[in-house]
């Protein structure tokens, strides 16, 4: 790239690929924000201030910028692709799983994710931004209820801002749509924990357990069946609740599944209409393959989610398409290949 191409390079974009893809690699929090942090601080700035300040070498004086950041800025102002970030693009060519391209290429949006509202990394609009970046047509934001308080769940009064949020969300980035949803804890008795009339406003709800995961089998089918029998509930999360690995500070030897009657559960989603996830956190991998086959002879719909809680982890769907294809999961039983209306008219019709 030549002198006179020197400003066809965006800082602020190589900073976001390069958070982009930490995230998308489970990297540290720490790691992410750094670059993250930059990019919000450069996005306060003219371009000619920034230029002018990585001529007088006071990039570091901006508050927000390191030593590290300040050399990927650095390079992307001379026009080159800085290091750190070709290192990366590198590293992303080996695909996060084997098969499931023909899924992917059929979704149309994702269905759970997490914002800084609850315990996410980034805003609603940077979420928002990224699903449409790769190429979705919708992405539902379903941020946690209030009992989940080590997530920040939201309060009633919480998600009604929230709403309002998304509303002007969908007024920048049309025809892109943030659906709103919540992801609401099933609490130990089966009901949800967010008023039912404002679940019922919600364009998605997505019912998971959080809590009690080792109660006894019979209890938590009682349970599950419960929540699945709401009509508010259109998906069930990460339905044992198991952790294959450890994530950042937490669960560090990973979690078992939770026992529950698999049958009756899938039996029950089925008369009722709810989506079975297929979460492609590569911590949970729910539900495991044996159960994801029983799920499709149960005659399930699904939805092959990220849970999402950073922007470069909604690159994760390829994970689940993998485990969906290998669990001959057909694709018009996945409710996230149909447009957004058309899953919006499935969610009213189930309540």
């Amino acid at each position: 790239m030549g002198a006179s191409d020197e400003r066809d390079r965006d800082p602020v974009a190589d900073l976001r690929r390069i958070a982009f893809l930490l995230e998308r690699s489970l990297a540290s929090s720490y790691r992410v924000k750094a670059f993250r942090g930059a990019a919000d601080a450069l996005l306060k700035l003219q371009p000619e201030e920034i230029r002018t300040a990585a001529a007088e070498g006071e990039l570091r004086a901006i508050k927000g910028i390191g030593d590290r950041t300040a050399a990927v800025v650095e390079e992307s102002l001379s026009g080159q692709l800085p290091g750190y970030l070709a290192t990366l693009e590198a590293e992303a060519l080996v695909s996060l799983a084997v098969g499931g391209d023909q899924l992917r290429a059929a979704l149309r949006g994702d269905c759970h994710s997490h914002s800084d509202w609850s315990d996410g990394g980034s805003p609603p609009a940077e979420m928002a931004w990224t699903a449409k970046e790769l190429g979705h047509e919708y992405l539902v934001l379903t941020d946690h209820s209030p009992r989940l308080k080590v997530a920040n769940g939201l309060s009633a009064e919480r998600l009604h801002r929230q709403l309002d949020v998304i509303a002007v969300i969908n007024r920048q980035l049309a025809p892109f749509r943030m659906l709103t949803g919540i992801e609401v804890d099933i609490l130990e008795d089966g009901t949800l924990d967010q008023d039912p009339e404002l679940l019922a406003r919600l364009d998605v709800v997505v019912a998971s357990v959080h809590s009690k995961l080792a109660m006894p089998a019979g209890q938590m089918t009682q349970r599950m069946l419960t929540a699945i029998a709401d009509p508010n509930t259109d998906i069930l999360g990460h339905c044992t609740g198991r952790m294959v690995k450890g994530r950042e500070g937490r669960n560090p030897h990973g979690r078992p599944e939770s026992e529950f009657d698999a049958a009756a559960v899938f039996a029950a989603c089925r008369e009722h209409g709810t989506a079975v996830e297929i979460n492609s956190r590569p911590e949970r991998l729910d539900p495991p393959r044996r159960l994801l086959r029983q799920a499709v002879k149960a005659g399930c719909v699904f939805s092959i989610d990220t849970d999402g809680h950073a922007p470069g982890q909604l690159d994760w769907q390829i994970i689940g398409c993998a485990r969906a294809e290998e669990c001959e999961v057909p694709a018009d039983r996945v409710i996230n290949t149909w447009s957004a209306d058309d899953l919006l008219a499935w969610t009213e019709k189930q309540n």
